[in-house]
């Protein structure tokens, strides 16, 4: 599997499961999320799936600090209404790092890693999506706003030639590393940018 470099310069996730933990499916129940993780969720590398990690990773370290975030003990609350827009994309990558699911996750074990009932959608806020802590309820609610990486001026005339099937080979190759240059630009250049993502602690 081939994927643009700056893939590997995205600093990975790292999580406590333990249920992972009590199943033997991870040495201590530590597992690491890495942004090739999420675009093989998706199957796709785009703004969307870029801030959707972003907004993931920085909630967790606004919760969490230094320590490891524990996945399965996270709400995600989204703004938007499942299958508006990009929310379902947004929540994928969110419920993949956090366990949390609606109905239709793990039932739990022995009473206890209930996965359902965490993820829910249309719930008012100032942003696009919260993370919340169960055990404290601490909650941070998160904006994600990638204009500071404006997109490159020649995609938008290359668009319509590609998805058509018009344009030639390299037109369609200039179109790609136009639009991961963007992605990069917002995970490595922008990534500490205030204005990219804001978290508000409540």
């Amino acid at each position: 599997m081939k994927t643009p470099d700056f893939f590997n310069d995205v600093p990975p996730l790292v999580m406590y499961d333990p249920l992972s933990s009590l199943l033997g499916a991870a040495d201590s129940g530590i597992l690491t999320y890495t942004y090739t993780d999420v675009v093989k969720l998706a199957g796709h590398s785009c703004p969307t799936v870029a801030g959707a990690y972003l907004m993931v990773q920085k909630g967790l370290k606004e919760l969490y600090g230094n320590e490891t975030p524990v996945r399965g003990e996270i709400k995600v609350l989204m703004n938007g209404k499942l299958g508006d827009g990009v929310v379902g994309v947004i929540a994928n990558v969110a419920s993949m790092i956090t366990g949390a699911t609606d109905i239709g996750g793990f039932h739990g074990l022995g009473g206890k890693f209930d996965r359902r009932q965490l993820l829910f959608y249309g719930v008012e806020m100032e942003g696009e999506m919260a993370l919340e802590r169960i055990d404290t309820g601490a909650r941070v609610i998160l904006r994600y706003d990638p204009s500071c990486a404006f997109p490159d001026p020649r995609m938008k005339e290359i668009l319509p030639l590609v998805v058509t099937g018009r344009g030639d080979e390299n037109s369609a190759i200039l179109f790609a590393t136009l639009w991961q240059d963007r992605v990069k630009r917002i995970l490595i250049d922008h990534k500490d940018n205030p204005q990219l993502v804001k978290c508000v602690l409540q």
